[in-house]
């Protein structure tokens, strides 16, 4: 049996100094053009013919096993966020206000790093491996973008994998769920208008800040009141924007904020309950309300079996490792579920907070960053789990 575990840390060189590199040159959604290039050249270089342009900087290849037999897509995303970095590391972000504060440098040096530990047992593969390197996954569509111009076709796959670093964890644990794993997302903009006034006569305007407050504190019934305690959801008011001066009322008052699902009639209810409050609150206060109420992603649901045979694979290569199949979910989103809604598959999380070094910043913190050792580790199990599914 092949020892991918060992093969990944012999690779780890390779690995550490792609994601490095990665982490020093950041680059936004649809703009990881210097990205995209090192992957074409690496995939190139093993002999893999590179798509590139795909949604604009997303890449592809094919990878073929030596018999045939199903394809399964691999993912990784490519893209950074709009963040000053604060770590003070060495490989610190080169690109001002730009930086990989959640692990995606390493999920594309991983994948990089799966495609040359297959390509060098791909005579032992029954099927082929559609490596997907994917463009603006936070908050951006890539996923769907890339749906859209065909990913999923040319050849179709049967199942996708995906995984995620995650530092929410330590090093040596791994999250593999059986069903709902990342929530599904909206986002929300309310406009509360009303009539503006002297701060010194409210009797003369229809005051929006309050109506804006009484909608705030409303919304949170919804989760307490309308959703079965053993169910989830979430509804966040993030930003709240209106007036310019201490004695003036203004005409209108903005929030901005986030719902997050798993189930679709939690979501159907969440959203109806989300508009009549709105809606009939502002009314009541005098004031009327715009809504607009978009699909960030819809929830990521794992496939039974083959989660329970990466489970499988991740407990015979790390016995000793603490491995949560108790359904871990959270209610971070991921646009991968685009991709799974399509074609089943798994999205697994590998622990890699490391407390003792100081590597235990939350994902999207200025100071975020991860164990590296967690690199070889999710490397060597996506590689394994993948030859898995594809033994024949």
């Amino acid at each position: 049996m092949t020892d991918y575990l060992a093969e990944a840390k012999a690779l780890f060189e390779y690995t550490r100094s792609l994601r490095r590199d990665f982490h020093a040159h950041p680059e936004l959604g649809f703009e990881e053009v210097r990205t995209a290039g090192i992957v074409a050249k690496e995939l190139t270089a093993l002999g893999l013919e590179a798509h590139t342009g795909i949604a604009e900087t997303g890449v592809v290849a094919m990878l073929e096993g030596a018999k045939p037999g199903p394809v399964l897509l691999v993912r990784a995303d490519m893209d950074a966020l709009p963040i000053t970095e604060e770590t003070g590391a060495d490989y610190a972000s080169q690109n001002q206000g730009r930086m990989h504060a959640c692990g995606h440098d390493g999920h594309t040096a991983i994948l990089l790093t799966v495609a040359k530990l297959l390509h060098a047992h791909r005579d032992e593969l029954a099927g082929s491996v559609k490596l997907v390197f994917q463009p603006a996954e936070e908050g951006l569509g890539g996923a769907d973008r890339m749906v859209t111009e065909g990913v999923l076709e040319n050849p179709r796959p049967d199942l996708t994998l995906a995984l995620h670093l995650w530092n929410d964890q330590p090093l040596g644990w791994i999250g593999v769920s059986n069903g709902p794993a990342m929530a599904g997302a909206e986002i929300f903009k309310i406009k509360v208008r009303g009539k503006g006034g002297h701060g010194a006569a409210p009797h003369q305007a229809h005051d929006p800040v309050l109506a804006a407050s009484h909608i705030v504190t409303a919304l949170q019934s919804i989760t307490a009141r309308n959703v079965p305690p053993l169910q989830a959801a979430v509804v966040s008011v993030c930003t709240i924007h209106g007036g310019e001066a201490f004695n003036v009322i203004p005409q209108a008052v903005e929030l901005t904020g986030t719902i997050r699902t798993f189930e679709p009639e939690v979501r159907e209810k969440v959203l109806n309950r989300f508009e009549v409050i709105v809606f009939g609150l502002a009314e009541t206060m005098d004031c009327t309300a715009e809504v607009d109420l978009k699909q960030l992603t819809p929830a990521v649901i794992n496939q039974s079996e083959t989660a329970d045979r990466i489970e499988q694979v991740a407990r015979q290569m790390f016995p000793e490792a603490d491995i949560d199949t108790n359904n871990y979910t959270t209610m971070g989103s991921e646009d991968m579920a685009f991709m799974m809604e399509h074609v089943p598959g798994c999205f697994f999380f590998m622990g890699s907070a490391n407390k003792d070094k100081g590597l235990d910043a939350s994902h999207h913190h200025p100071r975020f960053d991860f164990d590296e050792e967690a690199l070889p580790h999710s490397a060597a199990l996506m590689a394994a789990a993948v030859a898995d599914l594809l033994k024949g």
